[in-house]
């Protein structure tokens, strides 16, 4: 059979013509070419005259009618040659287009002669454009010409890495090393960890005694285990805590830490061991300060008992953990952040020749989030926090926390007081202690509010408290009666504001009370009085405070009956820490930036507010409010009785229509509002998958922000005594002090840290006087059992200078 013909056959171009783009093209005919851009003739040339031709596509190019490569096809020439033409143009007009095929006239040559000169400078090491400048022609006729030779570079000589005398390695091990490039012997300084000292030995690697003793007795004994001959430590009664493994170097210069990467390339080390340099004014030095009050936390312990190791690597988790840590309290917010400081430097505050960068510190926190313990490590500290100060922990506060996102995936919305407007965003809700100072953190589910969180938290409560009775402190959020009955039941006392309309105490019931607590005076005019909830199921006490302009009213709530009413206040009051700490974790911590941009599936049958139900109670309460201003216009009677059909109404005809309409309105409406459910699955207002943010690398980046926070306080405690303006000024002081410059000396398993002198000697001595305090608790720098000594450097200025 013979093939149908096309309907619409495709336009074929004629003979001669050439395509540039839809609205560009070439024709050529009886030796002449034509360039039409949509039908109109922009360049008209004889074939051949090289000049009208590039002429013509240097205006297509430079007119915007078409890309370079789509030119190059249609002149069947390359994109190269269209940039040269349109340079040439450029440089020196048409006459610069119309030179002679093949190499440019008045140009040197590159001679016979000249090649083997070449040949002979480049061997000798010149670079390419040295040559050529003493040549005396272009860079990249120099490079063509080697290339034409098959010139090659010789094979560098790769770099041997000497690690000190008495070689030992096993033939395969040494093999390996030397591929890597590195002539390996024993240790001068050994400081294999001793699982990697037990895998060198077991690789037939036998290190030599230390140079710089830094093995605790268990951990000596450990790498004698495994064939590692270690000496006796200068000072033997320095130890670190028994639970610390003491790391060891292969490396004898702390600058130069080559040796251990390539351990940890091979899998012989867990973590790098932190070695120091003597140095002056080394910057940022001051944030050693923290790190007693950092291992106070039990952050490195307990980590260690969580994760375990995060594998063979030179940033090990103890590495990690410090790093992320150190950053916070140096206000390096995000692990992007870290490109604004020199790695150097920062290495030089860990004991390392350069700190993690970006990159790497991102696969840390992803690999330690694969685990999914962040909640455990945060349970464990908790733990330590309660048993430390639990004088701290008859009072909670909660209150939820919202993280406002301003990506454009579609996650759960929620309500956010400080913008007053709904968005997409994620709550967390924080238990602080009685000071304010964090002890753990929840992520809700869907934006839960504190109604249906505070029973997990509680039970969370009550497994790190035990029996004791604690009172729980929140606000109007979490207000239901019938959860506060369930509350009191488990041992619980509430302390909340009252929510909704309450009748005005009587003004001649309010007394004044003066009381001091927290070693403040505080003064409140209040009313001390009994309410009864739930229909008299729930019998609470309300303690209402009245303003000094005696104009408002603030009902509290509590179940304690045996504090005084003043207190009752101040406990109630003094919630506002927990959203100063809010506050000073977003601006100082970053505390609502993302960790990363990975999402995880939500549960698709959660329910959540239905937006037809929105929209037509939007429409409802229109029509109510209209209702209310004509009540407000014609009277509140006259508006009942013609809502109520009466024969006889103040209305005249306008607005008697006016209401029917409106009240008929409000009917349908309020008909239509029923037949809709309020609350359907997420599944049927999302389009696509049902997701979430992931949560679990947010939540430990959270942990490790509230760990430098509690270091942080700790100082801050410390320096009160000293310091007569702690209250308001205790924290700048502190931030000033640790991210001030120190000198690092390292002496007989010393390591003493003098920081600069700041601003006045009163804060010099305030900062001495903790320094004293830090001394006295003697403990080492993870991962080392060198002794932290800290001092301030005397300075002979008057205060008067040094105070601006």
């Amino acid at each position: 059979m013979t093939a149908q013909a096309e309907l619409f056959a495709k336009p074929t171009a004629p003979e001669g013509t050439s395509v540039i783009n839809g609205r560009c093209v070439v024709r050529t005919g009886d030796g002449h070419r034509v360039v039409l851009v949509a039908g109109m003739p922009i360049a008209q040339y004889r074939v051949g005259d090289r000049m009208a031709e590039a002429h013509a596509m240097v205006l297509l190019v430079e007119q915007g009618w078409a890309e370079q490569g789509d030119v190059a096809r249609g002149f069947g020439a390359t994109a190269r040659t269209v940039r040269r033409h349109q340079r040439r143009f450029e440089d020196g007009g048409l006459v610069a287009l119309g030179r002679k095929a093949g190499f440019p006239s008045g140009k040197p040559r590159v001679t016979g002669a000249r090649a083997q000169l070449v040949s002979r400078l480049k061997a000798d090491g010149h670079s390419n454009r040295e040559i050529a400048r003493r040549v005396g022609v272009s860079e990249t006729a120099i490079r063509k010409l080697l290339r034409r030779l098959g010139w090659s570079p010789p094979q560098a000589e790769q770099r041997v890495l000497t690690l000190p005398a008495n070689p030992n390695l096993s033939a395969s091990v040494a093999s390996v090393v030397a591929t890597a490039g590195v002539s390996a012997a024993p240790a001068a300084n050994p400081n294999l960890s001793a699982s990697a000292a037990s895998a060198v030995a077991t690789a037939g690697v036998s290190a030599a005694p230390a140079a710089n003793p830094n093995l605790s007795a268990s951990a000596a004994s450990a790498v004698a285990t495994a064939g590692v001959s270690a000496a006796p430590a200068a000072n033997p009664n320095l130890s670190a805590p028994p639970s610390e493994e003491i790391p060891v170097s292969a490396d004898v210069d702390p600058a130069d830490r080559r040796v251990d990467r390539l351990l940890a390339y091979l899998g012989l080390l867990n973590d790098a061991a932190p070695l120091f340099r003597d140095g002056q004014r080394v910057p940022r030095a001051g944030v050693l300060l923290a790190i007693p009050a950092l291992l106070k936390t039990g952050l490195l312990d307990e980590a260690r008992a969580v994760y375990g190791s995060i594998g063979p690597a030179f940033y090990g988790l103890r590495t990690t953990l410090v790093a992320l840590v150190v950053m916070a309290l140096l206000r390096i917010k995000r692990p992007e952040a870290l490109k604004e400081h020199s790695p150097e430097d920062l290495g030089r505050v860990l004991g390392l020749d350069r700190a993690p960068e970006v990159k790497t510190l991102r696969r840390k926190l992803a690999r330690l989030a694969a685990a999914s313990r962040a909640t455990e490590l945060g349970r464990r500290l908790a733990e330590r926090r309660v048993t430390s100060r639990g004088d701290a922990m008859g009072f909670l506060y909660i209150d939820g926390h919202v993280r406002v996102y301003h990506g454009q995936r579609e996650i759960p919305q929620t309500h956010v007081a400080r913008m007053r407007l709904s968005m997409p965003s994620t709550s967390d809700y924080w238990v602080n202690d009685a000071a304010g100072e964090p002890l753990f953190v929840v992520t809700a589910e869907a934006n839960a509010g504190l109604v249906k969180m505070l029973p997990p938290l509680l039970k969370t409560v009550r497994d790190l408290v035990g029996e004791k009775r604690v009172t729980v402190v929140f606000d109007r959020g979490g207000w239901s009666p019938k959860l506060f009955l369930t509350m009191i039941a488990s041992g619980f006392d509430v302390l909340t504001y009252r929510k909704g309309r309450v009748p005005r105490v009587p003004r001649t019931r309010f007394t004044e009370h003066v009381a001091i607590l927290d070693d403040k005076r505080v003064k409140y005019t209040l009313a001390d009085q009994g309410i009864a909830l739930l229909r008299g199921k729930l019998r609470m006490r309300q303690v209402t405070r009245l303003s000094d302009d005696g104009t408002h009213q603030t009902p509290i709530v509590t179940s304690r009956r045996d504090l005084p009413a003043v207190e009752i206040a101040y406990r109630m009051f003094d919630r506002w820490k927990q959203e100063n700490f809010f506050k000073y974790l977003r601006e100082e911590y970053a505390l609502d930036a993302l960790a990363d941009y990975a999402v995880e599936p939500d549960d698709p049958a959660r329910e959540v507010p239905n937006p037809k139900w929105a929209a037509v109670d939007a429409e409802w309460q229109a029509i109510r409010k209209h209702i209310v201003k004509i009540a407000q216009r014609v009277g509140v009677e006259a508006t009942i009785d013609a809502i109520r059909g009466a024969r006889h109404t103040k209305l005249d005809e306008a607005t008697h229509a006016e209401l029917g309409d409106v009240l008929l309105k409000a009917m349908r409406l309020e008909r239509r509002r029923g037949r809709i459910p309020r609350r359907i699955p997420v599944s049927e207002r999302t389009q696509g998958p049902v997701i979430k943010l992931a949560t679990e690398r947010k939540h430990l980046t959270n942990v490790l922000k509230m760990v430098a926070y509690q270091a942080e306080s700790d100082l801050v405690r410390a320096v009160a005594p000293h310091y007569h303006r702690a209250d308001d000024e205790g924290r700048t002081l502190v931030q000033t002090a640790l991210a001030a410059p120190a000198d690092i000396q390292i002496k007989d398993g010393v390591l003493q840290v003098i920081l600069a002198p700041l601003s006045s000697a009163h804060r010099d001595r305030a900062i001495a006087a903790v320094c004293e305090q830090l001394n006295a608790a003697d403990v080492c720098f993870p991962g080392t059992r060198l002794r932290l000594r800290y001092a301030v450097a005397s300075d002979a200025m008057p205060d008067a200078d040094r105070t601006n």
